[in-house]
C-alpha cells in the first residue's frame, strides 16, 4: 500500500545552461546553483506556497506555482491521491536569464513529489520524471541537465520520447557565467528562430556540436572551436546585443563564450590566468559568477534541524 511521507522532505536541484553553442535544443550543462525546495504533507485540503529569494515578487502562490504544478502532475502520475501539503523555495537560479530556472522548478517539483512517495521511485523511473516534465516544456536539454547533472546530451525520439545521456565534463571545465541586469523571456526569443536555416550552416553546426562533446569531456583546448554557433545566437542578436557583444569581445580574446540557453547571460570557459580578461570584457552591470559544473542533479538531502 502506498503511503505518503509525513516528514518534511527538502529537494535542491540545479541551474543549466543549454546549447553551449551549437547544440541547440540537445545539449546542457548542470551549474552549481540550487533551487532548494521543502514540502510537508498537511491534514488540511489545499496547498500553502511561500517562495524567498529569486522570483519572490512575482512567482504564484497557489497551484499555477511551477514547482507546485509539477507536483500535482506527478501525484497524478503516481496514481497517488493529493494531499494538501506546505511548499517552501528557496530560489537561487536566476530568473529569465538563460540560466534553466523553470527546468529546475518543473524537474524540482516531480522530484519532490516522487521523494514523498514511499514507493515513489517503483511508481516513477527517471526517465518517467523526463516524460513528464516534456510536458510542460517541449525541449529536454535543461531539463536532462536539471534532473541528471554534468553535461547532458537530449533527444527526442520520432513517437516524442524524450531520451538523455550524461557524460562527466573533463576537471578543466570551469564555467563562469556573466548575467546582465535584465531578463528575456524565453518565448521571446524563440519566437525571433526562423523556418528554416542555410545548409552550409546546418552542416556547421553538426560538426561543431560532434566535437563539442569530444571538447567538454576530454580536450577542453578544442572548446573555442567547439561552441562556434550558426543557427541561433547571430540569429536572436536583435533580443540580447549586448550579450551578443559580450560573447564577441570575449571569443576575440580567446576565451570560448556563448549565449547562456535562450539568453540574455553568457557563459563563458576561461583557461588559467584568463579571468581577469573576464571582468574586463564585461565592463558595468555584469554579475561574474564563477560556477562549478554540478555532477549531480535533482536530489533529495536531509532536512536541516531547527537552530
Amino acid at each position: 500500500m502506498t503511503a505518503i511521507r509525513r516528514d518534511a522532505v527538502r529537494v535542491v536541484v540545479p541551474a543549466s545552461s543549454a546549447n553551449l553553442g551549437p547544440g541547440f535544443d540537445s545539449v546542457g550543462l548542470a551549474l552549481s546553483v540550487y533551487d532548494e525546495l521543502i514540502a510537508m504533507v498537511t491534514d488540511d485540503e489545499g496547498l500553502l506556497v511561500e517562495v524567498v529569494g529569486e522570483g519572490e515578487s512575482v512567482v504564484p502562490r497557489d497551484e499555477s506555482n511551477l514547482v507546485a504544478h509539477s507536483m500535482l502532475e506527478a501525484f497524478t502520475w503516481m496514481d497517488v491521491p493529493v494531499p494538501g501539503f506546505i511548499l517552501r523555495c528557496t530560489n537561487a537560479v536566476p530568473h529569465g536569464r538563460g540560466l534553466g530556472s523553470s527546468a529546475s522548478a518543473i524537474i524540482g517539483g516531480i522530484v519532490l513529489a516522487r521523494a514523498m512517495v514511499t514507493d515513489g521511485r517503483d511508481r516513477m523511473t527517471d526517465s518517467d520524471v523526463l516524460q513528464l516534465a516534456l510536458r510542460q516544456e517541449t525541449h529536454p536539454d535543461n531539463l536532462s541537465a536539471a534532473l541528471f547533472g554534468g553535461f547532458t546530451v537530449a533527444w527526442l525520439e520520432p513517437d516524442g520520447f524524450a531520451d538523455a545521456v550524461r557524460m562527466v565534463p573533463h576537471a578543466d571545465i570551469r564555467p563562469v557565467v556573466l548575467v546582465p541586469p535584465s531578463a528575456l523571456a524565453t518565448s521571446k526569443a524563440r519566437a525571433l528562430l526562423p523556418d528554416t536555416v542555410p545548409f552550409a550552416d546546418a552542416a556547421t553546426n553538426l560538426s561543431r556540436s560532434a566535437l563539442l562533446v569530444h571538447a567538454m569531456t576530454v580536450d577542453p583546448r578544442r572548446l573555442m572551436s567547439a561552441t562556434q554557433d550558426r543557427l541561433h545566437q547571430q540569429t536572436r542578436a536583435i533580443a540580447y546585443p549586448e550579450s551578443v557583444l559580450l560573447m564577441e569581445r570575449l571569443r576575440e580574446s580567446g576565451i570560448p563564450a556563448v549565449v547562456s540557453g535562450a539568453g540574455p547571460s553568457v557563459l563563458a570557459f576561461p583557461g588559467p590566468g584568463t579571468e581577469s580578461m573576464i571582468t574586463q570584457s564585461a565592463g558595468e552591470g555584469w554579475a561574474i559568477l564563477s560556477v562549478p559544473v554540478s555532477l549531480t542533479g535533482a536530489r533529495e538531502v536531509p532536512v536541516p534541524p531547527l537552530p
